[in-house]
């Protein structure tokens, strides 16, 4: 029991000491504190647009066949791919992620090794589709492959462009990855 009274008087002593430096600090910030808040914002009119557009066909709905018909015959005297061609693997891919690393060849017919930009390797010649404006391969080389592209000219119309593809040496570190 003395054991407990000890413990007590020295845990009472311990709550009573001088706390003084502890009201000067609170006294202190309080003083330094501010109680300016900034006022809040200005709130923005909303302004009402009235949509006049009810009468016209919801850009959401599949244009009627008559309206793509009328497309298709506007379209007829112009240059345009067909929409109807099997699309080939290289088409998916800009030409800018295609790089050629070869050519092979047998029988008068010369291929070019073609790496894609997810690391495939493909073997094309001239008639074959790369790229993604129907880009169709002219010619084939030693050094370099010739497209011939169909760019629209929005109009509705295509012009034909012609670009190269050329041979890119890949270093001894490019190699080893």
């Amino acid at each position: 029991m003395k054991k407990l009274a000890l413990l007590l008087v020295v845990l009472l002593t311990g709550c009573f000491d001088d706390t003084s430096d502890l009201k000067v600090h609170i006294a202190t910030v309080q003083a330094s504190a501010t109680s300016n808040i900034a006022p809040m914002p200005a709130v923005t009119v909303f302004d009402h647009f009235d949509y006049s557009a009810q009468t016209l066909r919801s850009p959401f709905d599949v244009p009627k066949p008559e309206a793509i018909q009328e497309k298709i015959q506007q379209m007829s005297g112009c240059l345009s791919p067909d929409p109807r061609r099997r699309k080939q693997p290289l088409e998916k891919f800009s030409l800018s992620d295609l790089v050629m690393r070869g050519t092979l060849g047998e029988l008068g017919v010369t291929w070019a090794l073609v790496e894609a930009s997810d690391k495939t390797l493909h073997r094309i010649a001239v008639g074959s589709y790369v790229g993604l404006f129907n880009g169709r391969i002219t010619a084939v080389s030693q050094d370099n492959v010739k497209v011939l592209e169909l760019i629209p000219d929005g109009a509705g119309c295509w012009v034909e462009r012609e670009t190269v593809v050329t041979m890119t040496e890949t270093s001894a570190e490019g190699q080893r990855n």
